[in-house]
């Protein structure tokens, strides 16, 4: 969830024209009733006489119409109770009502949350559950194609990190039932359980690759921070924004101090959320004031800016490079979005996930609701919903193609790549490099794919590592920009993602022109 009780500053708005004054207003209308005025200035007063019980009446009209929908509901609601073939529990009644009301809006973030989902949440927010290890999302597809559940992000150390499911895949089943028509937070439920039980997902990779994955839930413990020093650079790693990320990041940055780092890399990958008023407040560590996001609800009185506050515990002459990728999502996406916008910062990686919106949770009883309340903007006044945030330069791991598609969803299936990791857990380069090639023979993958998908699972194995600069390309980038470019010319070919988006709707304009 990204809104908090905390208190933002307003938006500045402009002063509005001082009203007349009433005794000239009088006047006015004396010099009307007496039949003074010219013809003009007659339709003119009588156009603003006439425009108050115009608002009014539309006023009342759509109250008008939302009391009888709701009249409407409650006749139908007895209807049923009293003449349906059999007894109906008016607490089901009520649940299929709230929830199709809900999902009629088309967000994939506001739902009805019953009783199950609303413990979910609580068990979120203390800090700990019994589930896999997933950050997952729904979107509905316009094109009437299935809907499925998709694999935000990871945490890390987890039964569901360690399985080989990745970021981007979606979930087709659970315990063999379909995830298509399930809300996101209906699936949550059924991938929690008990620690110790099993769950069976069918999962499908890209178009055409499709693999069973069977996991023993366990307690989750929601992390936060992992750093270390890579040579000269600091490297912290950010997992989720809690209440504990900003304490643990400074403590991080204190360390770099006393190593006399020269550059920092700020890790949000697969990072999908949580406090707002954590983003706001790790921003802040590399901010000398100014806007870090302002939320705009529906209504503009309500818009709410939030900004970091003077000084900086990273000293803004220090570069920085932030990694993203499309497990990036919401509170990670804003200080992202922030720090680029900004100019402090420079983004490697991939585009993130694109969440734009703010949630807010209602409790009613034992029950309750989701519902977006606002949408969330850059310092440039950019909304990144659905479209997400793209790197100053983008760096991918080594993909497959469709012509690998057949020999990787085999070797998936296949289980040779856990089977050798479970017989070498302590695997180094060379031997890696060695059942890669041998793959290759059997499978004519790409040799680079290959190391990089066992290093993975010899990583799930074990304790994650702080990192891996052996494999990790996009973490190899950022350590070649901060020790061998320069630094200040890239920041000056950077842009603002109000600039991109102007861009890219120029080129779309030249386009439809051509």
């Amino acid at each position: 969830m990204e809104y908090q009780n905390i208190t933002p500053e307003p938006v500045d708005e402009p002063v509005g024209q001082p009203l007349k004054k009433p005794g000239k207003i009088r006047k006015i209308l004396s010099v009307f009733m007496i039949c003074v005025l010219s013809t003009v200035g007659f339709f003119i007063i009588l156009a603003i006489i006439l425009a108050v019980p115009r608002v009014d009446a539309q006023a009342r009209a759509e109250q008008s119409a939302a009391n009888q929908f709701t009249t409407t509901i409650r006749t139908v609601f007895d209807f049923i109770q009293r003449n349906y073939v059999e007894e109906v529990d008016p607490k089901q009644l009520f649940e299929g009502a709230m929830t199709g009301m809900l999902n009629s809006l088309g967000d994939p973030y506001s739902v009805f949350l019953p009783e199950a989902e609303m413990r979910d949440i609580t068990d979120t927010t203390q800090g700990s559950f019994g589930g896999i290890g997933f950050y997952v999302s729904k979107s509905y597809r316009p094109d009437g194609r299935p809907s499925y559940l998709e694999v935000a992000s990871l945490i890390e150390d987890t039964p569901g990190w360690r399985s080989g499911i990745n970021s981007g895949d979606l979930i087709i089943e659970i315990n063999g039932e379909s995830t298509e028509p399930l809300s996101s937070d209906e699936a949550v439920s059924r991938l929690r359980g008990p620690p110790g039980t099993e769950v069976r997902l069918l999962v499908r990779r890209g178009e055409t690759i499709e693999f069973p994955v069977t996991i023993v839930r366990a307690i989750i413990e929601v992390p936060t921070v992992k750093h270390a020093m890579i040579d000269t650079i600091g490297y912290l790693k950010l997992l989720t924004f809690t209440s504990h990320t900003v304490e643990r990041s400074q403590d991080a940055i204190r360390d770099f101090q006393s190593a006399g780092y020269k550059g920092i890399i700020l890790d949000l990958r697969n990072n999908y959320g949580g406090l707002l008023s954590s983003a706001v407040d790790v921003s802040n560590l590399f901010l000398d004031g100014g806007i870090v996001v302002t939320t705009k609800p529906r209504q503009d009185s309500g818009n709410q800016v939030y900004r970091a506050r003077s000084g900086t515990t990273v000293p803004v002459e220090v570069p920085m490079v932030v990694l993203i990728n499309r497990g990036s999502a919401s509170a990670s996406e804003i200080v992202a979005g922030a720090l680029k916008d900004r100019g402090r910062a420079y983004l490697v990686g991939e585009k993130s996930y694109g969440k734009g919106s703010v949630q807010q949770v209602y409790p009613l009883d034992n029950v309750g609701f989701k519902i977006t309340i606002a949408r969330y903007y850059t310092p440039s006044n950019v909304n990144i919903d659905i479209v997400g945030i793209p790197p100053d330069r983008e760096i991918l791991f080594p993909v497959y193609t469709e012509v690998d598609a057949a020999g990787l969803n085999s070797l998936i299936n296949s289980g040779k790549i856990p089977d050798f990791i479970k017989a070498n857990p302590e695997a180094d380069n060379r031997s890696i490099t060695a059942f890669a090639e041998q793959m290759h023979g059997e499978y004519e993958l790409e040799v680079s794919l290959l190391k990089t998908l066992i290093q993975e699972e010899k990583n799930r194995r074990s304790t994650a590592p702080v990192y891996d600069l052996d494999y990790d390309v996009q973490l190899q980038e950022a350590m070649k920009i901060l020790t061998e470019e320069n630094f200040q010319i890239l920041m000056r070919s950077a842009k603002t993602l109000k600039t991109l988006q102007e861009e890219a709707m120029q080129e779309e304009d030249f386009a439809l022109a051509s």
